[in-house]
């Protein structure tokens, strides 16, 4: 006897070697509240449309809370003329803020 293991693609139950397979990691989704693993074959990853042309943007509010927000290119584009000049001109989110001075103690 003989015990036999199948890998099976979670979204078409087609099987398939290991090297065929990549594994789509859902980290944040709405109805579940801990990242689940996909099994899916190589070939299926092109129905996972747009994962190359997204803005992941994080929104921090006034009182301290934050939640990410993932928005397609074009969208994030559409928000304010010249988009890509308003993001590069903008103040960097380590370091000091721009007009600052180390030791400056107001004297």
């Amino acid at each position: 006897m003989a015990i036999v293991n199948k890998r099976v693609s979670d979204l078409s139950k087609e099987e398939g070697d290991d090297k065929e397979f990549a594994v789509v990691v859902v980290r944040e989704h709405p109805n579940f509240d801990e990242p689940k693993a996909l099994d899916v074959l190589v070939p299926e990853l092109d129905k996972f449309k747009g994962l190359e042309d997204l803005v992941t943007l994080e929104v921090q509010m006034p009182d301290g809370t934050k939640k990410d927000v993932m928005m397609r290119l074009v969208d994030f584009n559409k928000i304010a003329p010249n988009m890509d000049d308003i993001v590069k001109n903008a103040r960097k989110t380590r370091g000091r803020l721009p007009g600052t001075r180390v030791g400056s103690n107001g004297s």
